[in-house]
């Protein structure tokens, strides 16, 4: 995997440009010149741009499967040897992709790729995951570490919130389910009532009207 560039050529060009268009005789003519006012990035600045280009290359590198957790220790040396040399920085970018992208099989390992300011001093080492304390101990300090611990943390978030939606769903539902449950039983009881009180209304209805036909026959035996 090669570097960008982008970093090279700060390190290359670090006075800003700007482009000034002049017409001559109708004819448009380009010009670079420097900003006055843009300063030099000093050395730490660069080296700094040039870790975070590298950092962000080595986010691009694809493991393996059988690779679960993967560091990287770059000396400051090796940071200066690669910054100052692309074709090196290139290298090891190589050499790790390989060793990274490499099969472990038939075990899942955790490999530490160790960087120097020479292709001499790299080194690849792997440990078999459940016996790798070494790997835990000399990758506390990486510049570069991503482990299998990660993504199940991810996904153990991503479970705990799916969890938690599905809960609120289920608190929502219980709740409608409730509301419907009570309104359902407030129309069976004003249901209940109504019919009540038709009842009572037909029983007074039919009272009043016997009432009134006894009432009546009644009226017919009263003597003249």
């Amino acid at each position: 995997m090669a570097i960008s560039g982008i970093g090279q050529n700060y390190y290359q060009n670090n006075v800003e440009t700007k482009r000034n268009t002049k017409n001559v005789n109708g004819t448009e003519k380009f010009a670079l010149e420097k900003t006055g006012s843009t300063q030099e990035l000093s050395e730490a600045e660069e080296m700094e741009l040039f870790k975070k280009e590298f950092y962000e290359d080595l986010s691009k590198v694809t493991n393996h499967r059988t690779v679960s957790n993967a560091a990287v220790n770059i000396s400051e040396a090796a940071f200066k040897a690669m910054k100052e040399d692309p074709q090196y920085s290139e290298k090891v970018l190589s050499l790790i992709q390989r060793d990274w992208g490499d099969s472990y099989a038939p075990r899942n390992c955790s490999v530490l790729i160790t960087v120097g300011a020479t292709l001499n001093e790299y080194r690849a080492d792997s440990w078999p995951v459940g016996y790798d304390s070494e790997f835990d101990v000399r990758s506390q300090d990486s510049f570069y570490k991503k482990t299998s611990g990660q993504k199940d943390r991810q996904k153990e978030l991503l479970e705990e919130y799916l969890e938690k939606r599905a809960q609120a769903k289920r608190q929502q539902q219980e709740m409608l389910d409730e509301k419907v449950a009570k309104a359902e039983q407030e129309r069976s009881r004003l249901a209940k009532a109504w019919a009540g009180e038709r009842q009572m209304a037909a029983a007074s209805n039919a009272y009043d009207a016997n009432v009134m036909t006894e009432t009546a026959a009644g009226g017919d035996t009263l003597p003249g």
